[in-house]
């Protein structure tokens, strides 16, 4: 069965080359937004990165009643929050736009949702009467492709040893493809949203971009340069390249994997870092929900839940994840995140005592 997407289909999912092809046909130059008649887009394309701001976890709506609208303000849109020139803003808004295409494809039936993923150029198939797999599945995707996106999940029911596969392609039921596209999609429009804008925006729009800092600088105030105050019995020095690299990550708002941020959590617990310093830490992410975080942290340091105190990820299973950035010389011979870490601070006592006799 072909399926063609409709001008309707692009207002949804305005990404797909098919709405980038029409969009280039409506000739709409960022000169053009100083008019009167663009000013419904402008607006539009305004109250999108708006709204990724003001809600929590972030998300933008899909209005109906008119596709041309809600189809042209996506670019415009992304130039708005490319020019604000602010991480924070952009990743936000990447995430936020990806839900809205999540919330959207889970709903639509599955010849339209693998229309949607070849546009990324997924290697997906419908799932037809007669396949030797339990009838709950809708598409069959490459495992390449699978594993590409998900390496942001870390819930066993996304490992690839936990799922259907048969000659090379794992089962997917329509949700699920939909969450994985929702990673891909959020990917694709990060991208799109470094390339930096080259010229000199209209008076009209630039005022809406110093709007869009403002809300930014109110509503997450001192998010980008977030300070955490150690305990005397941590020490960033003596990290290992794993967990220095996700810290890092976090400090600067980038955004962690579900894996990721398990990992760090429970490292950071185990070194001695306190609960609201972890929570404090994780503000500066894109996605960040202070209820939502407090209560995973303090899960993970067994405050509550069933009150079991996580330890970290092993180095096998960080590896399995993709958090293994590579070994360094102490690395070799190490099994636990903790092992490193202990041995590199006896390694700067032992260094510090003996400068101190010399």
């Amino acid at each position: 069965m072909n399926l063609v997407l409709t001008k309707s289909d692009w207002a949804k999912y305005p990404f797909v080359p098919e709405a980038t092809e029409y969009i280039k046909t409506l000739d709409l130059k960022v000169d053009s937004l100083a008019r009167p008649e663009f000013e419904p887009i402008l607006n539009r394309a305004e109250s999108r990165v708006k709204e990724a701001l003001l809600t929590n976890p972030p998300k933008v709506s899909y209005l109906e009643h008119d596709d041309e609208v809600e189809l042209s303000s996506f670019p415009v849109a992304v130039l708005i929050a490319t020019a604000t020139a602010d991480e924070f803003i952009k990743k936000r808004y990447a995430l936020a736009e990806a839900r809205r295409a999540y919330e959207l494809l889970r709903n639509e039936d599955k010849w339209k949702v693998r229309e949607v993923a070849k546009a990324f150029g997924w290697r997906v198939n419908v799932v037809t009467n007669g396949a030797p797999v339990p009838r709950i599945y809708d598409l069959k995707l490459h495992f390449v492709d699978f594993l590409r996106n998900v390496k942001a999940f870390h819930e066993s029911n996304w490992k690839l040893i936990n799922r259907t596969m048969l000659n090379g392609e794992v089962y997917l039921t329509t949700q699920e493809a939909a969450r994985l596209l929702q990673e891909e999609i959020r990917r694709h429009i990060e991208a799109k949203l470094q390339a930096g804008v080259g010229f000199t925006l209209p008076p009209n729009v630039a005022k809406r971009v110093e709007e869009l800092r403002r809300i930014r600088r109110e509503r997450f105030r001192g998010a980008p340069t977030i300070k955490v105050e150690f305990t005397e019995k941590t020490a960033v020095d003596a990290f290992p390249p794993c967990i220095r690299r996700l810290y890092e990550a976090a400090v600067s708002g980038s955004h962690l994997s579900h894996a990721g941020r398990f990992a760090l959590t429970s490292f950071l617990l185990n070194v001695g870092m306190p609960p609201s310093k972890i929570v404090d830490l994780f503000r500066s992410s894109s996605d960040f929900n202070e209820r939502m975080t407090r209560y995973q942290v303090e899960h993970i340091a067994g405050l509550r839940g069933s009150r079991t105190k996580y330890t970290p990820y092993a180095c096998d299973t960080l590896r399995t994840h993709g958090l293994c950035p590579g070994e360094e010389k102490l690395c070799q011979g190490i099994r636990h995140p903790l092992t490193y870490y202990r041995r590199k601070l006896m390694a700067s006592a032992k260094k510090t005592r003996s400068a101190d006799q010399e």
